[in-house]
């Protein structure tokens, strides 16, 4: 049987208000064929270092290997994703999320052209993290990687300034539980949704509307992932859905399953990764 563990990392206090989670991820192999390696969307960007071998993502129609000793940075997704070790045996990757508020703070991307996309550090940089990955390649010890990246990504956050409007937005739409209407934005800043579509397609990679639609699913199944029967928690979800079918419609949109199917195939990396 595959063995695998989550370790946290916590993250330097300069990055911690940008970094939704940061850990490490070891696995003996792949994880049995049967089983569903399911990761749901969270509103998060990731950058990963792949150490032990590589990750194989599928993303909708589309699969991408981040091979050893490789940065990539994974986009908004809005859909659901299979993930597994490249080939069967030892993995090792440091996984850095950050949050909605954090990520422009870092790079200067179209971030519209890596939605639902993992993209090598590489090719959206260029030289810089070619001699970076060597760098973290050379490093002894997965300790000594971690403080490489970090050191990294603090001196990219000295280099931007914050986005008060936008960060103001994001703000709302967290502490709301992803139940702020776009409407509600409008009339707070007094900016039309026009130009909150754009202000978070620049920083984002998609508008808030949807923003929303994701940070309010993740309520639902960050108490659905610890294997809450979903009769238990009826008025959860009715809290954050018109309906039944407005439920159903936003299950099967971010896990490509009903929520019966996907209670009898969930595994510990679904849940492990999104309570972690």
């Amino acid at each position: 049987m595959t063995a695998f563990q989550f370790i946290p990392v916590t993250p330097h206090p300069l990055l911690s208000p940008y970094i939704a989670k940061m850990c490490v991820f070891e696995s003996s192999g792949r994880l049995p064929a049967a089983e569903r390696k399911l990761i749901v969307p969270n509103a998060n960007f990731k950058l990963t270092l792949t150490y032990h071998n590589g990750i194989e993502a599928c993303i909708g129609d589309k699969v991408f290997i981040q091979g050893e000793s490789k940065l990539s940075l994974t986009g908004l997704i809005d859909l659901p994703v299979i993930l597994d070790s490249h080939e069967d045996k030892q993995t090792g990757t440091i996984i850095i999320e950050f949050n909605p508020l954090g990520v422009y703070r870092f790079f200067r991307l179209s971030y519209a052209e890596v939605k639902n996309q993992i993209v090598e550090l590489e090719d959206l940089i260029g030289n810089h993290a070619r001699t970076f990955q060597l760098q973290l390649a050379e490093a002894s010890s997965v300790t000594l990687k971690l403080q490489i990246l970090q050191g990294f990504l603090i001196k990219l956050l000295e280099k931007t300034e914050p986005d008060p409007i936008y960060d103001y937005c994001i703000n709302r739409i967290s502490d709301s539980k992803g139940l702020l209407t776009v409407a509600q934005l409008e009339k707070e800043t007094g900016y039309s949704s026009r130009w909150l579509h754009i202000k978070f397609s620049e920083h984002l990679g998609t508008g808030p509307k949807n923003l929303s639609e994701i940070v309010r699913f993740k309520q639902f199944y960050q108490v659905y992932s610890t294997g809450i029967k979903l009769q238990s928690i009826k008025e959860h979800i009715y809290h954050y859905y018109h309906d039944q079918s407005h439920f159903i419609r936003a299950f099967k949109r971010f896990t490509g399953s009903t929520p019966t199917d996907l209670q009898n195939s969930m595994n510990e990396l679904a849940t492990k990764h999104y309570t972690s």
